[in-house]
């Protein structure tokens, strides 16, 4: 089937499968249709039907408290068509962005499954199909018998690779978090769309970097040293990772951050934020290359960024509180411009 979206840059048209969402179709295509989490949860890829029939295939998505249903208004990534039709969306759409992939569909199997701490699991996937995809970008995962798609950032990096590594954190009443923990779930097939996300890492912007993540958001976080520290990015930049968790019981990938500064030497600082208990040390016991402070993560990273601010680029992920007042602390004390301060909705 074909559906238009009039857009404020113009219409776009392209083909859409029985059965799949608006929003996926779109992207597949090539086309910059608005989107964060692509989940339902966010309601950035709101657009009106102008034409023809749409269901949702969720009622309950959060998205939709952003949406005027009464007015046809829908959020894409949950809306199928049913025949050709026309949606307006209120935003610019152009073709792929240069140094971005086209997203796309692949098969998954779940492996080497393991426990980073009481309520943190990381693991890797193998794709049918190799994937190339930028330093902080995510995928959506669809697995049977959970209603909904859940949005993770990769751990890792490679230019194009088929081995992707995720690290999730256990949520209350989390469907996909409890499946991992309370499953054997080593050689489970899932479908993948991605990838996506423009909280990424470019070397040659040639900017110093900041990255402020909390619990598993310090996955896409992860991806980007991975990158630098294999292009000696940190050579010639300077770097600030600060990396939010509740106690030292809570910390994980010390091991991996403490490699990155030992080759960054002094252009690189790893801090560690302890919210829920006083600091032993000021580094960390058990990787004295990482650095030790009290309080939550938005807050560590304000006092010890005053005056680092030169050439930045940075990035936030985490719980939308933090991820909401991590961005207040780059763009008001940090004075960085707004499309330099990248971050992805996901919750």
């Amino acid at each position: 089937m074909k559906i238009t979206v009039q857009t404020n840059s113009g219409a776009h048209a392209f083909d859409c499968e029985p059965g799949e969402n608006l929003l996926y179709a779109g992207l597949r295509h090539g086309l910059t249709l608005p989107h964060d989490c692509a989940t339902g949860t966010c309601g950035t890829c709101r657009g009106r039907v102008v034409e023809g029939d749409v269901r949702l295939l969720w009622d309950e998505a959060p998205g939709l408290k952003f949406c005027k249903q009464e007015k046809g208004d829908v959020i894409m990534c949950q809306a199928v068509a049913s025949d050709d039709c026309v949606l307006r969306v209120p935003s610019n759409t152009v073709g792929v962005l240069e140094g971005f992939t086209v997203p796309s569909y692949r098969r998954g199997t779940i492996g080497n499954v393991r426990m980073l701490t009481h309520d943190v699991i990381d693991f890797d996937m193998t794709l049918d199909a190799p994937l190339r995809f930028a330093a902080g970008q995510f995928v959506v995962f669809e697995i049977p018998g959970l209603i909904g798609r859940r949005a993770y950032s990769m751990v890792n990096y490679s230019e194009e690779t088929e081995t992707l590594s995720f690290v999730v954190k256990r949520k209350p009443d989390g469907g996909f978090s409890d499946w991992l923990f309370d499953s054997n779930v080593s050689g489970a097939a899932i479908k993948v769309f991605g990838p996506l996300g423009r909280a990424t890492f470019h070397p040659e912007e040639d900017k110093n970097v900041v990255c402020i993540g909390g619990g598993s958001g310090i996955a896409g976080m992860m991806s980007i040293v991975a990158r630098a520290s294999r292009e000696r990015y940190f050579d010639d930049h300077k770097g600030y990772v600060f990396f939010g968790v509740r106690s030292l019981a809570d910390c994980f990938y010390l091991e991996r951050f403490s490699e990155a500064v030992l080759q960054g030497g002094s252009n690189l600082e790893v801090t560690v934020a302890l919210s829920d208990e006083p600091i032993p040390h000021a580094t960390h016991p058990d990787a004295p290359a990482l650095k030790l402070a009290e309080g939550v993560v938005h807050e560590v990273a304000s006092r010890s960024m005053a005056g680092h601010y030169d050439n930045m680029v940075g990035y936030v992920a985490g719980p939308e509180p933090m991820v909401d007042a991590a961005r207040r602390v780059l763009a008001r004390e940090g004075q960085i411009a707004s499309a330099d301060i990248r971050y992805d909705k996901f919750s």
